[in-house]
């Protein structure tokens, strides 16, 4: 996790919602990613997206299933999805979102097979967020 909370701090950095994301496969991280959605403009550049993409071109497989994904913020609705789709074995996640979180949702939207793992780090990945949002109000 403090790798993850590595990517986020970058993307506080640079003015982004700060949620940080690595995928790990056999003792390794194999893909590190932060959240780009204002540097490239783009809605779907959440931390876990891009570290989905980075995982598969890495390992030349659509498939995740012996990988854990570690992410400081819990994932939406459309990064579950993702996460569904690759079958990632496990995912790993700091602090809970209570506003936009998959867990809101009433059907399980990751894949059944896929462990969870909550909590993490938990006051730090919340920290950062907090912090951010308390910048931008003051802004």
């Amino acid at each position: 996790m403090q790798e993850a909370l590595k990517e986020a701090a970058k993307a506080f950095d640079a003015g982004e919602i700060p949620v940080g994301a690595i995928v790990v496969c056999q003792n390794k991280i194999i893909a590190r990613a932060h959240n780009q959605t204002e540097m490239l403009t783009d809605a779907t550049a959440h931390a876990e997206m891009l570290a989905i993409t980075a995982a598969a071109n890495y390992l030349g497989s659509k498939y995740l299933n012996d990988c854990t994904l570690y992410v400081t913020l819990e994932p939406c609705a459309m990064c579950a999805g993702a996460l569904h789709w690759t079958q990632i074995g496990r995912v790993v996640f700091g602090a809970s979102d209570t506003q936009r979180g998959y867990r809101l949702w009433q059907q399980p939207l990751l894949h059944t097979k896929t462990a969870v793992t909550f909590g993490i780090d938990e006051k730090a990945c919340q920290h950062l967020v907090l912090e951010f949002f308390k910048r931008l109000r003051e802004k």
